[in-house]
Formats: C-alpha cells, structure tokens, sequence
C-alpha cells in the first residue's frame, strides 16, 4: 500500500479499502440506523461489494478515494474520504471531488468524524481547490461537522427525489 495514502491522527489509522474491509463495509452500510439519513435503505451485500469497489476504483483511476477508519486498536470506525460518484441530477459540483463520511453507530459523537475529515482536508490540500459534500438537511450531526472543518453551505439541491444540502469547503490558493 502507498505509505502517501495512510494517515494517522492522535486517535485513528486511515487506509484505503482493501478486501478485508469488505465484512466491516457491509455492517456498517446495512445498519438502518446509518443509513436513515442517507437514503434510507441498508445495503445488500452486492450493493456493499460495489461500495467497495467504487472505493478501490476511485484510488487506482484517479488517485484519490475513501479510506477505511480506524481506531489506534484497529476498530473499525467507518468510511471517510473523496470521490467522484458521477451524480446525477445534483448541479453545483462542477467537477470537483465530493467528500464523505459515515460511522457505525458505536462511533458517534466521539469527534472521530471531525478528526477524520480534518485529516482528509489536509490530505487534499495542494491536490485539490474544492470538494463539496451533500448533506441531508436533517442530519444535523454532519451539518455539525461539516461547520467545524470549515465547510459552508452553498445551496439546496435535490438527489434522487429528496432535498440535499451542498457544502463545500475551498483550500487557500
């Protein structure tokens, strides 16, 4: 694995997915209780084995992707990073990449996703000029951390037939 790929925080290891991660991936997205307020259906395990390979596709096409998150013990925590999901209906990302997080449930209001998605930013500055995250209006929890790392909403928007709030957040040039 690219050594440039893994970050660390005082708190948590950040890999990209790799196969082991398949089993994690696949409870943390068929967890209705994750997944209320993205979309609102848990996954199948083939549409968790595609989750997985759209995040290993990410990384080898275009060099950025998500990454697995980890506590320092090696617990899982969820899934963090960019992607270009080739959205459809959704203006306002202009080709940028999207960012995204999700945690299991054990993970929540532990400021793990902070310190991930700081740790991804800081990843991404001198690679990209902008990402943008669509967040779900009533998920404030991911409103919370998006306003902490710097992220400001810029429109609503609408995905699939439900409204989406749009954020993005602009590294210094």
């Amino acid at each position: 694995m690219d050594a440039s790929r893994i970050l660390t925080t005082p708190r948590l290891v950040m890999t990209p997915h790799d196969l082991a991660d398949f089993p994690d991936i696949c409870a943390l997205w068929a967890d209705p209780r994750v997944v209320a307020l993205l979309g609102g259906v848990p996954a199948s395990v083939e549409d968790s084995w595609a989750r997985l390979l759209r995040y290993v596709g990410n990384w080898a096409l275009l060099g950025f992707g998500m990454w697995a998150v980890r506590t320092r013990d090696g617990t899982y925590v969820g899934d963090i990073g960019f992607l270009e999901a080739k959205r459809s209906g959704v203006a306002g990302f202009d080709g940028d990449p999207e960012i995204g997080w999700s945690l299991n449930v054990a993970a929540h209001g532990q400021g793990y996703a902070t310190e991930a998605v700081q740790a991804a930013l800081a990843w991404g500055a001198g690679r990209f000029g902008r990402t943008v995250a669509m967040i779900n209006p009533r998920n404030t929890a991911s409103e919370a951390v998006a306003k902490r790392c710097g992220f400001t909403h810029f429109a609503v928007g609408t995905y699939k037939e439900a409204p989406t709030g749009l954020w993005d957040y602009r590294w210094p040039a």
